[in-house]
């Protein structure tokens, strides 16, 4: 098998036969997803690098890896530093190191299929004011050289029912519909593989962790749409329930009908289709109207049904969960157990439950110096024992056909110290604070952040990462428009008002580089609110994960009498909606480790 060190060699040495004195490997795919599926891990492949955000950049004599603050200690880990330079976003960007690097004359290669319209117009730009040029590619230079590159998927869709989505295909169609109509546009391209899963009421299993089929999707003004999906994905069953007002072609034909809309007004999302979507438009002699996918808002604010099945998914996660921390508090000071078996533990315990479809994504299982990792996940090369006296921080969700989870919890092995004991409890008031806020129809996540970091900052601590994320019904774990994060972040989303119906994580953390990581993260409801004399539209947040936090963490001399209530009650419930789902031992176990303060 090829070093990393021999594939950078090989691309190099494709670049030069293109006549390139750069390329821009970013970890994305045609449909500007997060997750991808094994054909499109071409950063991964090149680097060693396993995060789920990052970029590369080659060049003949240097190479550098592109990476936010949530994984500037893994990629230190996964990429060697005698063939990449570590560059942190947002503090510096792709266009700016190119830009400083490229010299007159200089072409720069890039994948139309893999960036938005908005960065290459960015890159071309800085690059030309080096005199050097941004040129498309029309075959990825990365699958030129590897190999063994896996084919994209070929499974099956299947169906969501009506039972677990509470709207139809039709219904769904006709809202984007209307939404065209009121931009007098002719079609809207749907690109986002969780769009189109979310409007043809179909999920597929073509990325890890995410449910979702590689399509995509053009939705007409009359309701009626063109599906580009390989034919030999779809059985029976889902040529039947997309009835004969979806159109069905290969995915290859995808490109090719963009060249037939000449004259049209085609509604495209600048964000989430890629720029080789754009250029055919435009080249075909089409309109394009840059819009926000229709698709997006309506996803994220989950109507009754969607609701009701993201709770019935919480109860029966929480159980799993709670049979888990369980389990640790017996195992783990015994000793022998590892971050490995702990999370296959865990991970057994979802599959008990029946209805488990797929890990949300990978399980973050860091103990001691490895819970400091924002998004760490565990090989066989950096497998930890769980210690005494040690933190162990683990971060994991399952996909379920009513609900996609994600929960963390810190957990003290033996006894922890006093300074883990403040950092954990600093972390638990903001992550307080922040489920119980009130606040006006309109804020933006963002006006949010604050709240959960406050008391971190009052200590000179804080985090590298955002508060909150948005989360799909059976969808993708991280889902937008909605976000809390601070003013400025890298991670987009922050400025989009909250609305009721949107669910988010609230997951202040923690992290003290080389010694331990704390985070306590719940998803949480965005709900109405009655406040009595209030003379504006009022909001707050309905918790929904249930699973216990760790007493043993708490200094409740640092919490105030709102926030030890807020702590018991919160407990109470855990015990009340989770205790019943549970064996015997794991109750009696769950009623003391949730007996109040």
């Amino acid at each position: 098998m090829s070093t990393y060190h021999d594939r950078l060699t090989a691309l190099r040495e494709e670049l030069a036969r293109r006549r390139l004195d750069g390329f821009v490997v970013p970890l994305t795919d045609e449909h500007m997803s997060e997750y991808v599926g094994a054909y499109a891990q071409r950063l991964a492949w090149l680097t060693g690098f396993q995060g789920s955000a990052g970029s590369a950049v080659v060049m003949p004599a240097e190479a550098a890896i592109f990476v936010d603050g949530r994984y500037t200690l893994q990629v230190r880990d996964q990429v060697s530093a005698d063939d990449w330079s570590y560059q942190s976003v947002p503090e510096t960007s792709i266009s700016e190191w190119l830009s400083a690097r490229a010299e007159q004359g200089a072409r720069i290669g890039y994948d139309p299929w893999l960036h938005t319209k908005g960065w290459v117009v960015a890159a071309r730009a800085a690059l030309a004011a080096k005199g050097a040029e941004l040129v498309a590619v029309d075959t990825n230079p990365v699958d030129a050289v590897w190999p063994d590159q896996p084919l994209p998927s070929d499974a099956k869709l299947v169906v969501q029912p009506d039972e677990f989505t509470g709207k139809n295909s039709a219904a769904k169609r006709s809202e984007i519909a209307d939404w065209l109509a009121g931009r007098n546009a002719d079609a809207a391209v749907l690109s986002a593989l969780d769009s189109l899963a979310w409007t043809f009421n179909v999920r597929g299993q073509d990325v890890e962790r995410t449910p979702v089929a590689l399509a995509f999707a053009l939705v007409q003004a009359d309701g009626t749409a063109d599906l580009f999906v390989a034919e030999e994905k779809l059985g029976e069953d889902v040529r039947a329930h997309l009835g004969n007002t979806v159109r069905v072609h290969p995915r290859e034909a995808f490109a090719g009908h963009l060249s037939t809309l000449a004259g049209k007004r085609i509604a495209a999302d600048p964000e989430r289709a890629v720029a080789a979507i754009f250029e055919a438009l435009e080249k075909a002699g089409a309109t394009v109207i840059e819009a926000r996918d229709p698709v997006v808002l309506p996803k994220a604010i989950k109507n009754a049904v969607e609701v009701a099945g993201h709770k019935a998914a919480q109860h029966r996660d929480g159980a799993a969960l709670v049979r888990f921390l369980h389990w640790l508090s017996i195992e783990a000071p015994k000793g022998g157990e590892t971050e490995i078996s702990a999370q296959d533990r865990l991970r057994a315990f979802r599959e008990e439950t029946g209805q488990l479809r797929d890990l949300s994504f990978d399980t973050i299982s860091g103990a001691g110096p490895n819970g400091a990792i924002v998004h760490y996940r565990v090989s066989e090369q950096s497998n930890r024992p769980l210690e005494l006296n040690s933190l162990y921080l683990v971060d994991s969700g399952g996909q379920y056909r009513d609900g996609t989870t994600d929960v963390t919890r810190t957990v003290a092995i033996g006894v922890p110290t006093a300074e883990m004991k403040d950092r954990f409890t600093r972390v638990l008031k903001g992550h307080i604070a922040l489920a119980t806020a009130i606040f006006p129809a309109g804020t933006r996540g963002q006006q949010l952040d604050t709240l959960a970091r406050q008391y971190l900052w009052q200590a000179g601590l804080d985090y590298a990462h955002g508060t909150g994320h948005g989360v799909g019904s059976f969808l993708s774990v991280h889902e937008g428009p909605q976000r809390i994060a601070p003013v400025g972040s890298s991670q987009a989303g922050g400025d989009e008002p909250l609305q009721p119906g949107m669910i988010l994580s609230n997951e202040p953390g923690y992290y003290k580089t080389g010694a331990y990581g704390i985070r306590i993260e719940n998803l949480i409801l965005v709900e109405e609110r009655q406040v009595a004399g209030a003379e504006k539209r009022v909001l707050g947040f309905e918790t929904l994960t249930l699973a216990p936090i760790d007493r043993n963490l708490i200094d409740t001399g640092m919490l105030s009498g709102a926030e030890r209530a807020w702590v018991d009650a919160y407990h109470a419930r855990v015990r009340s909606e989770v205790g019943p789902l549970v064996p015997d031992d794991t109750r009696i176990w769950l009623e003391s480790v949730t007996e109040p303060l």
